[in-house]
């Protein structure tokens, strides 16, 4: 009998060849966000719930665990009690940390985070001045501190976040008016002082990527704002998973917009500009001239209206009023399913948050939430930097950080 023998297969195009490394990431990224999201969980329930097959998800779940970004649960669980017992896998939360950097008008916070995004721990640093160069040393060195003290755990990376306008794709602080940083090159320099790959952002969408990776509010949104009043007052707008950044990473720089009722003036010559309003240090100055506090750090101005003292609760009411004014402007524009407001006062206080949305219509008002990350807000801006950038491409991991 004749047997047909079928022509050979012709060789992939270059193109496809190209394709297949970017549809094995894709696939592994949807594997560990599974995990991430579900865990601990089955392999068969990744393959539901993701739509690869059985085979690719234990290929690529066998990757992961090498990598040192899975592990399998210490307990199998059995289905029906026959069979081969379930290993259900998690995200491994104790071979591995980021490191993170925050720079911040009066100083600068080094972290430690797990692959969960836990603060493992995390140390201020004061700035006796704000000369780049020697606030990014001091930094390293705290960070290489914290790493010394884990030496258990292998470092992955290090995530930078600051206020003002940060250009992700160079590495660069392009412009911090209130630290006179300009074009400063925080990649370059603290890759050089630690060793390890660095990823750099703005705080204000590194917070929207820590809500959408580990998070309460934005998790389930299909589009959410942030807004973020500090010292520097800015706001970052994502949509089905990406975090919007403009050219140059010039998107969320809000602190001109013209806030209604705003008074305060700004240093660029006009009155009630959003940052100039609801800036910290326009509350620091207001406690002071009230009696409240100094007035350097707004913290004081919270504990004081938590020791009942009426003045503090009205200021930070008040901001928040004007806060919910800002979140109205921006929504209007926007339209996010949700919001999420980093502001001290309505980080800490119910009658903040219902003073902000008091500014709002009830059906917006509802969508409003403050941050998930109440006591690590600086750590989870800086680490989430790094960490978003090992959930988007897990096998970029190298080996050597294992």
């Amino acid at each position: 009998m004749l047997r047909t023998v079928a022509p050979p297969s012709p060789s992939p195009s270059p193109s496809a060849r190209a394709a297949d490394p970017d549809r094995r990431r894709t696939s592994a990224r949807t594997v560990l966000r599974c995990v991430l999201e579900h865990g601990p969980v089955a392999r068969s329930t990744i393959a539901r719930l993701t739509g690869l097959s059985p085979a690719s998800v234990t290929d690529h779940c066998a990757r992961l665990v090498g990598l040192g970004l899975v592990r399998e649960a210490a307990a199998p669980r059995r289905s029906g009690g026959v069979g081969r017992p379930h290993l259900p896998l998690d995200v491994d939360r104790a071979r591995l940390v980021v490191g993170g950097v925050h720079v911040a008008l009066p100083h600068t916070t080094v972290a430690l985070l797990d692959l969960r995004g836990r603060v493992l721990s995390e140390r201020r640093l004061p700035h006796p001045d704000t000369d780049p160069a020697r606030v990014l040393e001091r930094a390293a060195e705290g960070l290489a501190d914290l790493f010394r003290r884990v030496p258990e755990r292998r470092p992955l990376g290090v995530g930078f976040a600051a206020g003002g306008w940060v250009d992700r794709e160079a590495g660069t602080v392009v412009d911090h008016p209130l630290l006179g940083w300009r074009d400063v090159p925080a990649r370059e320099v603290l890759r050089a002082r630690t060793g390890l790959p660095v990823h750099v952002d703005g705080h204000a969408r590194a917070l929207v990527d820590a809500e959408r990776m580990f998070g309460r509010a934005a998790r389930d949104s299909r589009s959410v704002l942030h807004l973020f009043a500090g010292n520097i007052v800015d706001a970052a707008f994502a949509t089905h998973d990406e975090v919007h950044h403009g050219p140059r990473s010039q998107a969320g720089a809000i602190a001109h917009l013209p806030l209604a009722g705003g008074t305060e003036p700004c240093a660029c010559g006009r009155f009630g500009c959003l940052q100039a309003e609801l800036s910290e240090r326009t509350l620091g100055r207001r406690a002071r001239e009230a009696g409240v506090s100094d007035g350097r750090d707004p913290r004081h101005v919270v504990d004081a209206a938590a020791a009942g003292h009426p003045v503090a609760g009205r200021l930070l009411r008040e901001r928040a009023r004007m806060t919910g004014r800002a979140v109205r402007l921006l929504t209007d524009v926007l339209n996010p399913e949700s919001v999420v407001v980093t502001e001290i006062g309505v980080i800490h206080r119910p009658d903040c948050l219902e003073a902000l949305r008091g500014e709002l219509d009830p059906a917006r008002a509802a969508t409003v939430t403050p941050t998930s990350f109440p006591d690590s807000v600086l750590a989870m801006a800086a680490g989430s930097v790094a960490l978003d950038v090992l959930y988007r491409d897990p096998l970029s991991v190298s080996p050597e950080r294992i």
